[in-house]
């Protein structure tokens, strides 16, 4: 094996060896901490790396466990209900949102992580959820029509 532009033979990697972006080879052996190293930038406050002297907090250790709070089930049962309603094994990123938004949750606070290619925003507390088309409201009002028309089909039999 040789590189076509220099001539020069290609020396295989080991497992242990990843290459740089820059070209060049870090040798994972040598336990160096990327979080040390110039260039890391900011932190974003979503890191979840533990260490000595860093434990979980007792809200994600009750979630992990299986001890869930009442917005942590709450939250569980309408993304259970979304799915159910609309056959989706793995709602989208703007699934999530959406039922995030119509169970009441609005943007009312600074954030507390450092996004840094976002830029943060705040609205009323008493904002629309925004997710739904206007017609839905038609909808609805259609939809509870079928079901006292069915409910008095079923009440009285088929008259005709």
């Amino acid at each position: 094996m040789s590189d076509s532009k220099s001539g020069s033979p290609q020396v295989p990697q080991s497992p242990d060896e990843t290459p740089m972006p820059g070209g060049g080879v870090v040798d994972r052996r040598l336990g160096l901490d990327r979080r040390r190293m110039p260039g890391g930038g900011a932190s974003s406050g979503l890191e979840r790396r533990r260490g000595p002297g860093r434990r979980r907090s007792d809200f994600t250790r009750a979630a992990e466990e299986g001890e869930m709070t009442p917005e942590q089930f709450l939250f569980l049962m309408a993304i259970d209900e979304f799915k159910r309603a609309n056959g989706k094994p793995f709602p989208a990123w703007t699934d999530v949102l959406e039922v995030i938004r119509l169970l009441g949750y609005r943007k009312t606070m600074a954030s507390e992580l450092n996004l840094t290619r976002a830029e943060d925003w705040r609205e009323a507390a008493n904002s629309p959820s925004n997710v739904r088309p206007d017609r839905w409201a038609e909808r609805a009002k259609r939809a509870e029509q079928m079901d006292a028309i069915d409910a008095l089909e079923a009440e009285f039999g088929d008259a005709a």
